[in-house]
């Protein structure tokens, strides 16, 4: 496992933000389609698959299992499936949690000891979340704390069905219960606060599995899974840095987005803000145009659906009219970084004042930001919503630190920054990472 060498991004704005943008394949669907088809038996063809680090990692740790990946000319990708057996290496998960959760499932279910483990960032995260259920149905589990952080060593097969009243709304933890429930002895069910998206449902019963959705409870039989050929949309959490940046300094459109259950609630959001946004659903496009925008409450019960998309949403709320509170947001707090002390200190570094609280963030909006320095600290969301703030409404140059923890995500992001605002947006050498 080797770290990143550290890189830093300048941006000079504030400029305008115009023109059609093509985001990379959804990084929730890749990660899932992979595995679904590695667990098929037969062969699977996907389009779409993103490119980011993040979704390669996945890919890689599943050859450890001996799936075979044959990329075709026209950029899709073959799968053979039929995996069985345990790993022949450690599983390098490198920055993905997603990864890191839906693997352990995976591992939970075959026969064997398992390894994953990451960088350091993904080393910081919590997986007792997964590591409780995954003990119930019968798995050992055991990392750092008592199983809390990884690496983590999972001792597989023989798992029982399980109900599991997930504490927390997370598709991650809904995903690895009910993809180690696919080699369960009964039926597996999990219980949500509230629903999450549903990628992994649907994916599964388009692979023949007798799956069960009433309300926040899904259920899954055991049972095999049959070769699908998947299309993976593009992804509206990407999408949803150009759509801030339309709304702030412009127009943008984003077309071909995965636009289901629980993916484009930040076009809610944004469009009670007062954002002039469009969205046609039959082609998956969102067109976002300059907007005076206004403070909101954001609550509980939004969150859930906007997670991912807060740090850009922050930027948002800094440039709108008045004060937006967020709340309910606890989350936040275990993701790639503490998110709500990530993006507090990056508005701050703009001159925008922002408020810490323990579940969310108050933040009050002004017109225009100073030029800043801002530490990504090797979170994309932070430094891709550094990079908006800068290009729309900074003065002067911007230096964003850690931008190399991008091509976990978006490895085209600042040339797709560069081409629809006509600033100079230029990468140089950083800190190490």
């Amino acid at each position: 496992m080797v770290e990143r060498a550290g890189v830093r991004l300048s941006v000079r704005g504030a400029g305008e933000v115009i023109g059609r943008v093509q985001v990379p394949g959804d990084k929730s669907i890749s990660h899932r389609a992979l595995i679904l088809a590695a667990l098929a038996e037969g062969h699977s063809t996907l389009t779409g698959v993103s490119r980011c680090e993040d979704v390669a990692h996945t890919r890689a740790a599943l050859t450890r299992f001996g799936v075979e990946f044959t990329d075709l000319d026209s950029g899709a990708v073959r799968v053979r499936g039929g995996l069985r057996n345990e790993p022949d290496d450690v599983l390098d998960c490198g920055n993905s949690g997603t990864g890191m959760r839906l693997l352990s499932g995976v591992c939970a279910g075959v026969d064997g000891v398992s390894v994953l483990t990451g960088d350091k960032y993904l080393r910081r995260r919590p997986m007792d979340r997964i590591a409780i259920p995954l003990r119930q149905m019968g798995a050992r589990v055991d990392g750092r704390h008592d199983g809390g952080f990884a690496p983590l060593v999972i001792r597989g097969g023989q798992v029982e069905g399980i109900t599991y009243r997930s504490p927390v709304a997370s598709a991650q933890i809904k995903s690895c219960v009910l993809l180690a429930g696919l080699y369960a002895a009964g039926r597996t069910t999990v219980i949500e606060p509230k629903t999450t998206r549903r990628h992994t449902e649907e994916m599964l019963q388009a692979a023949g599995v007798k799956i069960r959705v009433e309300g926040t409870a899904v259920t899954v039989h055991p049972g095999p899974l049959a070769p699908v050929d998947h299309h993976v949309p593009n992804d509206p959490s990407q999408a949803a840095f150009w759509a801030v940046a339309g709304l702030l300094a412009g127009e943008i459109e984003a077309p071909g987005l995965y636009l289901g259950h629980g993916r484009a609630d930040f076009v809610g959001v944004l469009e009670r803000m007062g954002g002039d946004i469009e969205v046609d659903r039959a082609s998956g496009t969102v067109v976002a145009r300059a907007s005076h925008l206004r403070g909101v409450e954001i609550d509980a019960g939004d969150v859930p659906g906007i997670l991912d998309e807060i740090p850009v949403l922050a930027v948002a709320a800094a440039a709108a009219a008045g004060t937006t509170v967020i709340s309910g947001a606890k989350e936040l707090r275990a993701k790639e970084s503490d998110r709500i002390a990530t993006t507090a200190a990056m508005l701050r570094a703009f001159g925008v004042q922002a408020e810490e609280r323990p579940d969310g963030m108050v933040i009050h909006g002004r017109p225009e930001f100073s030029a800043a320095w801002v530490d990504s600290h090797g979170d994309h969301r932070i430094a891709m919503a550094a990079a908006v703030a800068a290009a729309c409404r900074a003065q002067g140059e911007s230096l964003i630190e850690g931008w190399e923890a991008v091509a976990t995500s978006y490895p085209g992001f600042a040339t797709d920054l560069e081409n629809l605002s006509g600033l100079r947006v230029s990468e140089t050498p950083g800190a190490p990472d």
